[in-house]
C-alpha cells in the first residue's frame, strides 16, 4: 500500500509540474496581498499615533500630579515654619494671658492660611482634572477620527 501512495503522489505532482495558475487567480491574490499591505499600513500607523497620543494623556496627568504635589510639600513646609515660629513665641510668652494669645492669634493665623491654600488647592484640582479631561477627549476625538479613515 505504501508503494501505492508513493507512486500516486509522484503522478499528482508530475501532473501539477505543468499545470498553470489562470492569470485572473494570480490577479486577485496579489490584489488581496496588495490591500492586506496597505491595510495593515494604515492600522500601524494608527496604532503609533495611538500610542503616542497615550503617551501625551500619561505625561499631562503625570505633570498635574506632580503640580499638586508640590503645591502639598509647599503648604506643609510653610505650615510647619508657621507652627515652629508659633512655639519658639509661646516658648519666651512671660505670664500665660500672654501665652494664650499669642496661642489664640497663632490657631486664628492658621484657620485663615488652612482656608487659603484648600481653596489654592482645590483651584489647582480642578485646573489639572478639566486639562486632564481635555487631554482625554482629544485623544479620543483623534483616534475614533482616525480610524474612521482607516475603517
Amino acid at each position: 500500500m505504501n508503494e501505492q501512495f508513493t507512486r500516486q503522489a509522484q503522478d499528482m505532482f508530475a501532473a501539477a509540474k505543468d499545470a498553470r495558475i489562470p492569470e485572473n487567480v494570480q490577479a486577485i491574490a496579489e490584489e488581496g496581498v496588495q490591500k492586506t499591505r496597505e491595510a495593515y499600513g494604515k492600522i500601524s500607523a494608527v496604532a503609533k499615533d495611538n500610542a503616542k497620543v497615550l503617551e501625551d494623556v500619561v505625561l499631562a496627568t503625570q505633570a498635574g500630579a506632580k503640580a499638586i504635589g508640590e503645591k502639598m510639600l509647599h503648604n506643609t513646609n510653610i505650615n510647619t515654619e508657621a507652627a515652629f515660629d508659633a512655639a519658639q513665641a509661646i516658648a519666651r510668652a512671660k505670664t500665660l494671658p500672654e501665652l494664650m494669645r499669642l496661642q489664640a492669634d497663632f490657631m486664628q493665623q492658621q484657620f485663615a492660611v488652612a482656608g487659603a491654600q484648600s481653596k489654592e488647592l482645590f483651584e489647582l484640582s480642578a485646573k489639572v482634572a478639566k486639562q486632564t479631561i481635555e487631554t482625554v477627549n482629544a485623544a479620543a476625538t483623534k483616534s475614533f477620527e482616525q480610524i474612521k479613515k482607516v475603517g
